[in-house]
Parts: structure tokens; sequence; C-alpha cells
């Protein structure tokens, strides 16, 4: 049984997870390892990738066989709540500490970094974070640099200086303040003066940035770090009872209380206005502290100027898109605000990379919002993937925490120089809103256009082929469908599963988060022969992803009955599911393509029956006829921005729900081939897939896999110039040959 340590009885908020036993099986690296993980546990210490760690570790040189002290530090990129060892780079620290010497000034200091390589201890191939000075210079054998909300708004407020002392008199702590540097060389030396300085200090405040805390051992340093967060926590939730329940000036607009079903009804317009660049995948939230902030008096002014933290706008940018939206207002009417604003929000981003780049500086990049904020509503956020849209949206919802609790900070107006300011910064750059300072546009600027950034985004992996392309495949719980919403995801997009049968689908949502993320999975039920139905399975993959890119059908039905004869209501069901059924599918569908204005596709499932007539399945034959018809009329009606196609497969008896076991035995007993009752379904479909190859030119049975292929061909980009046309996927069947 293990034992977990005791937790501190300081601690308010914040829970102490270190578990002593666990850490006591630990070396020092790991020991790291396992710090990082607890610290990145929680989002009220640190949001994802954001904050950095560190412990410097005596260990054998491999080449001198002596001891040399190595700095082990979170690599570039990495996540604390996920990071392993491996994520972990290490530089040996006498070799760092003498690139002091090859220093030439903050003008300089991006050249450093090329210099972190040759101080690598063992061929670490693990980048060095810009952070790596931060920790490096600071005489402490264990370092946490976090950015915890409570501890942001200190850092960001107008008082936050006098604040802080008001703070250490309070708690009995020795914090000291550094204004403004942006992370690298520059502020590890500033940080290594303010302890020289402040010898007795316990922590350190990077105005507008972020905490400093540290110990001599793995244990000190963690609970040091929880117990200073959780207490400047206390700090802010004192001065918010003394203020009262109003936040951020108080309510303005009234939350909708249909805004969930609202937010699904706008979603596809706003996801096709903020991707005439690149397309994205959206995260809606209308959590109580979104709604307090987005419907309250300072929300426009306080969103405008944007976040303090770098992490922050790294992925928000540096100012969410605001969007007014009144109580008495439709959905037309947001409609043209939302069209308003971001016009004029590209606008003003053109100005801000056009005010501050440079001949070196990296390219303009995609002008649209991260963040868009509507009263009332709620908030979406988007990015190139569901994890990285709902991660954007916790960064702005980090924002407004900060913002709120440096707005409860503040009692007077603040006279003279801001505390954030640095020497030769301008002092009337930095913009304050109900004590809430803001990075300067400058400042800003020189993070998210930063060529270590820009670094950065270079290594990261290629998209693949269906990233940020969000596909609803119909009939994905078995056969043809269940191959394509696998060979999707392994492709990148994001795929939602629909069927009939909700259990299927759901086994197929289940076998896709084996080859992809969780978040890029949805599932739903739906009944084809009802509009109704196939508007709650549209919603359903809006609420999910925020639109939908590619439309899948594979549903279908072989009428079949025990005497073989096709009764006038079996033979209204096939053309009601094998026809009726797509066309609803590409109306219902047609509505939400044209709410986003964007490039899509919808491909069908006919048949090679459709041009070969045989004895015995005339209803599902002329179905399949009036559907290769379909697809070519829909592709007529729903140019130019939609693309409609189809496949025409031979008979595809592997896992289709049309070849239950009596239909395989009596087409095996109808064409004369010999079976055992004892084969399992398995077999049975085998032996008839086997005799259909020998009808075909290439012998070869037709796999659901050979369809998935040919229906993400005509779905993808690659065949952005095929609309309406078919491809047999029939393994050369003459009798099939375009006629």
């Amino acid at each position: 049984m293990t034992q977990v340590a005791a937790p501190s009885a300081t601690l308010k908020f914040l829970e102490d997870r270190w578990d002593q036993a666990v850490a006591a099986s630990l070396d020092e690296p790991e020991q790291l390892r396992y710090r990082s993980n607890l610290l990145g546990s929680d989002l009220r210490i640190t949001n994802f990738a954001g904050g950095n760690t560190s412990s410097k570790v005596w260990e054998v040189d491999p080449l001198t066989r002596e001891k040399v002290e190595v700095l082990w530090v979170k690599g570039s990129g990495g996540d604390l709540g996920s990071m392993k060892r491996a994520g972990l780079a290490t530089l040996y620290q006498d070799k760092f500490l003498a690139l002091e010497r090859s220093y030439k000034g903050v003008d300089h200091e991006d050249d450093m970094v090329a210099m972190y390589p040759l101080c690598t201890f063992r061929n670490n191939p693990v980048a060095a974070s810009i952070d790596t000075p931060l920790h490096g210079f600071l005489p402490f054998p264990h370092v946490d640099h976090l950015h915890p909300d409570w501890g942001i708004a200190l850092a960001a407020s107008a008082n936050g200086k006098a604040k802080m002392d008001e703070f250490n008199r309070e708690f009995g702590h020795k914090l000291v303040w550094i204004p403004w540097q942006r992370p690298g060389f520059e502020l590890g030396l500033m940080l290594r003066q303010a302890v020289k300085d402040n010898p007795e200090c316990d922590g350190i405040v990077l105005g507008g940035h972020g905490l400093f805390t540290w110990g001599e051992t793995q244990r000190e340093c963690y609970l040091n770090t929880l117990t200073v967060i959780d207490q400047i926590g206390q700090f802010i939730e004192r001065h918010g009872i003394a203020k009262g329940p109003a936040r951020f000036g108080g309510v303005t607009v009234k939350a909708r209380n249909d805004r969930r079903a609202l937010a699904v009804k706008i979603a596809p317009y706003l996801r096709g206005r903020v991707s005439t660049q690149n397309r994205w995948i959206a995260s809606f939230t209308d959590a109580p502290d979104v709604l307090q902030f987005v419907n309250s008096t300072h929300a426009k002014e306080l969103a405008f100027l944007g976040t303090s933290c770098p992490d922050h706008f790294i992925r928000t940018k540096i100012r969410p898109l605001f969007v007014p939206w009144a109580e008495s207002e439709d959905l037309d009417a947001l409609k043209k605000q939302i069209t308003l604003s971001l016009d004029k929000y590209r606008k003003q981003y053109g100005e801000y990379y056009h005010s501050f780049a440079t001949a070196d500086s990296p390219a303009l990049r995609d002008a649209s919002p991260t963040v868009v904020l509507i009263q009332g509503l709620g908030m979406f956020s988007f990015g190139k993937s569901k994890t990285e849209a709902r991660i954007t949206g916790e960064f702005y919802t980090n924002a407004i925490h900060v913002m709120e609790g440096a707005s409860l900070l503040g009692e007077s107006e603040v006279t003279g120089t801001l505390p954030q300011v640095g020497v030769g910064q301008d002092p009337k750059s930095f913009k304050v809103c109900s004590n809430y300072v803001a990075l300067p546009p400058i400042e800003a600027f020189r993070i998210e256009y930063w060529a270590m950034e820009e670094a950065k985004i270079r290594r990261q992996p290629p998209e693949k082929e269906l990233s940020r392309r969000i596909v609803l495949v119909v009939g994905g719980g078995s056969g043809i469908g269940r191959e394509v919403a696998l060979l999707a995801a392994a492709r990148g997009a994001h795929v939602v599963v629909a069927d009939r049968d909700q259990a299927a689908a759901e086994r197929v949502v289940a076998e896709l988060k084996v080859v992809t993320s969780t978040e890029f999975t949805a599932v739903t039920g739906v009944d084809i022969r009802n509009r109704e139905a196939i508007a709650k399975a549209l919603d359903a993959t809006v609420a999910a992803f925020g639109g939908l890119d590619i439309l899948i059908n594979t549903a279908a039905m072989f009428p079949t009955s025990p005497d073989g004869a096709i009764s006038d209501a079996l033979w209204a069901t096939t053309l009601d599911i094998n026809v009726t059924a797509n066309y609803l599918l590409a109306d219902e569908a047609a509505r939400l393509f044209n709410e986003q204005a964007l490039d899509s596709a919808i491909v069908l499932t006919s048949s090679a029956n459709a041009v070969v007539s045989k004895r015995g399945s005339e209803a599902y034959d002329v179905s399949k006829a009036a559907l290769s018809h379909l697809v070519r009329e829909l592709a007529v009606s729903l140019s130019p921005r939609v693309r409609v196609n189809g496949i025409s497969p031979a008979t595809v008896v592997k896992g289709s729900t049309m070849f239950p076991r009596d239909r395989v035995r009596a087409s095996l007993a109808k064409y004369g081939i010999a079976f055992d009752e004892a084969q399992s379904d398995d077999e049975l479909r085998n032996l008839l897939a086997g005799f259909y190859a020998k009808r075909t030119l290439t012998h070869q049975p037709i796999d659901p896999s050979d369809c998935a292929e040919a229906i993400l061909f005509l779905g993808s980009p690659r065949s952005r110039c095929t609309t309406g046309h078919l491809i047999p996927v029939d393994g050369g069947l003459t009798e099939a040959f375009l006629r």
C-alpha cells in the first residue's frame, strides 16, 4: 500500500498529489518528470504546453568519467502534464553558464539559441526551450516557471507590485518583482540578478507573464509552488468577497436560454467565414465563467486589449473577435454582425502585422481570429483539430480568469509608471482597463512572430490528407461505411459515424480510437428515411466539430422475402431507402453547406446493378439506377461549391448487413456452391465472394476497403475537378462497362 505525503495545511484550492512511495522509487530525472506531470495535471496551475520545469543533477560524464552538473529542463513545445523523460532536454550546466561570455546584448539574444545544442549532454536530440536561460541562471537545484491564472492576475495588475508586497506581508513570503521582458537570455540574467539583490527571496513575479518558484529538493520545489499559487488564489478571493458578486462591471446582455441550439445554428456560418484562408475545426463553450465575461459591461474593451501571458496569445492571437448581439436581434442580425466584425478584425490584424514587421519577420499568417466571443451565446474557438480548438478555448478561459483576478485586485486608479514597464519600454504602450494591464502590441508581435516560435511551428509534423476536414459517414456501423470511417480517421479527418443501429456505430467509433484521437470522433443514430432524424444527425455533427465537409452514405437495402416475391410495400421501402433517403440527406446537408460557403463533397453508393439487369432483383436494380442519376442531378443543382459523386461497386459480401447468413446460404445453393452448415458466417461469405470474383476480369473479390479508397478519393481535394460521376469498383465486370 502506497503512502501519500500529508497535504499542506496552507492549501485551500489546490491538491497535494505527491506520493512519497512513488517518488522514492525514481531517480532524479524521473522525479522531475513526476513533478512536472503533477503540476501539469491541473489547469489552475499551468495551461497546456505552458510553463517549464527543471532540475540540476550531478551525473557522470561519459567521456571524462568525472561528475558534472547537468541541467534537465522541459524541451521545446512539450507539455508538463503528459511529458515523458524523453521530452527533457539536457545541457552541461557549466557550458551553458559559459555562454554568457558570448552574449552581445538583448538585441542579439536570439543568436544564443543556436548555441544551446553545443551544450548538450549525451547527444540528447531534444531541442532546448527558449526558457532554458530562465532556469540555468537561477542558483537553485529545482525550479518551476508556471502560468497559473492567479499568478498572472497578480502579474498583470496595474497595482501588481504593491499588491505583491501586500501579499508578502499577509502570507509571510518574500516574492520579488521583475518588469516585463520577453523570455530568453536577457530575462535569465535579470532573474539571476534579482536573486543576487534579494538573497532571501522565495519566488519571482514576472510582470505580465508568470511566476517562478524553487526548492532544494523535488518535493520542496513542488510544495513551494503549490503553496504560493494557492495562497495567491486565497489573496484574490479575499478581494473578490469584499467587492461582491458583480464582475467586469456587471451584466449588460442576458445569456439566451436556447444558446446551445443557437450555437449549432450559427456554427457553420461562422466556421465558413473564419475559414476563408485555412479550414478550421470549432469548439464551443457556454461555461458560466465565459458567459459572465462575454455578457459583461467591460467585455468588449477588455477583449480588445488582448491577453498578457505569452502562452495565451500564441494560440488566441493578440485578441479575440468580440461580436455584439442584442437580446432583441435574430440570427440574421448576428450573421451580419459577424461579417462586419470579421472584416474589421482582419483589417486591424493586418495593420498590427505591418506596423511591427521587419524584413526578417515570418510572413503574415491567417488574419482570422481563433477565438470568437458572442454576446448572449458564449465562446467559439478554432484550431486545426478539435484538440487544438478546445485548448485554444481553454487558454482564453485562462485569460478571462486573469482579467477577473486583476480587476478584483484593483482599488483605485494607478498613477505613475506601471510596474510591468521595463527599461527602454514605452509606458504609453501598456494599456489598462479595470486594473488589468495588457501586453503592448509590439511586445505581443515580438512573441507571436518570433523566429523561435516560427521554428517551433516548422518542427510540427506535416498535416494528413484529410486534416481539418469533417466527415459524416452514414451507414458507418458496418461494411463499406465502417471501412470508410477507419480510412478517413487514419487520414486525419474528424469522423462522425451515423447508423440506424447506433450500437454498431458506437462499436466502430471504439475502433477508430485506436487509429486517431478520441476527440476526432463522434457518433449519432440516424434513420435516413426521416428528414427530422437526418437534421438531428447533422446537428450532432455541427455540435461536435462546427460544420461538415464531406457527406458519405453507404446505407442501403436489398429486398428479400421467404418466397422471393417483392410486395408493393417492400418495393416502396426499397426505393424509399435507396433513392429518396439519399435525396433527403443531400437536401438537408445542402442547407449546411450553403451556410458554410466552403468547398464540400457528397459521395453516394450506387451499384453495378444500376446498369446490369438481372432476374429477381428488380427493386434493388431500379433503385440503384435512380440513385446513379440522382448523383448527376445533385451535381448540377449543388454546384459550384458542392461536388457530388458516387461509386458503383459489384457485390460486396464481406461485412455487409445485406448478406445475413440465410441470404448467403440461399445464394450458395442457387449457384450450386457446396458448403458446410458448420462453417462460420465469414467462411460462407468468403465462398460467395470468391464465386462473384470469378465473373470479373481481375478475379478479385470486392473488399469494403476497395470501396472506401474510391469513396475517399472522390470526397478528398484530390478529385477537386470531378463531379457528377460514378467510379466502378467491380473488379472489371464487363456487363457493367459504360454503354
